[in-house]
């Protein structure tokens, strides 16, 4: 059952950055776990829109430095978009991994081996798409995921990245975009595990400032972004 709802429907945060005529008494299920368990994402999806203030390249590169991916936050509206692209993903595909390793990834059965021979230095290993709900950062920003099929190992202790694996994306980050975007313009990280949107299916995240869009296509097989398509109404097919 919903909550109740103690606000008139135009000032609940669910109806924000939604047209009036599609406004709701009560809260849409993909976002009850914002009154629960997420009092963050509610202030997030409390703001309009045209409140919202992007994050500059050297708050992005920060962040980065000073390992704090948790501060990275998605434009409301977009974060409203996600949550209910996701539950849509769930209810047809039985969960946002499947979809990810069978549709986005191409990797099949719904399964991605822990071990695998050559690490990074076999292009068979990864495969480097759009990020397909990029954060709410500067527009001339790329933000590129770094999917594996092998496990980049951790501190379990700390969530950190061994020296070992740090130093594998490391390189591989210099040999493939440094490179050719120049190091002032090329940031990455991975995720904390408590923070990882899918956290069956390794990966990393690469941003880029203002890169050559050839380029762009080029590393990504032209990937575009679900977001991208979802805005055009061409996404929702899953």
């Amino acid at each position: 059952m919903a909550p109740n709802n103690p606000n008139p429907p135009s000032t609940s945060f669910w109806n924000v950055n939604v047209p009036p005529s599609e406004h709701t008494e009560t809260c849409p299920g993909f976002l009850t776990y914002a009154i629960d368990t997420n009092p963050r994402d509610r202030a997030i999806l409390s703001t309009p829109d045209s409140d919202y203030i992007r994050q500059s390249w050297p708050q992005v590169q920060q962040l980065v430095r000073e390992n704090r991916p948790d501060l990275f936050q998605r434009v409301p509206s977009d974060l409203r978009l996600y949550k209910e692209y996701c539950a849509k993903l769930v209810e047809e595909h039985g969960s946002v991994m499947r979809f990810v390793v069978e549709e986005r990834l191409g990797w099949g059965g719904g399964k991605v081996d822990g071990e695998v021979k050559g690490g990074l230095e076999d292009p068979a290993n990864y495969k480097i798409l759009q990020n397909d709900w990029p954060y709410g950062i500067d527009s001339r920003i790329v933000h590129l995921v770094v999917w594996t099929k092998f496990t980049l190992l951790s501190d379990p202790a700390t969530e950190d990245l061994t020296p070992e694996a740090h130093a594998e994306i490391e390189r591989f980050v210099d040999e493939t975009f440094v490179a050719k975007c120049g190091r002032e313009k090329v940031v990455w990280f991975r995720n904390w595990t408590s923070l990882k949107s899918i956290q069956a299916v390794e990966h990393f995240h690469v941003m880029l400032f203002d890169p050559d869009a050839e380029f762009v296509r080029q590393v990504t097989g032209g990937d575009v972004a679900l977001a991208e398509k979802v805005k055009k109404g061409d996404g929702w097919g899953g």
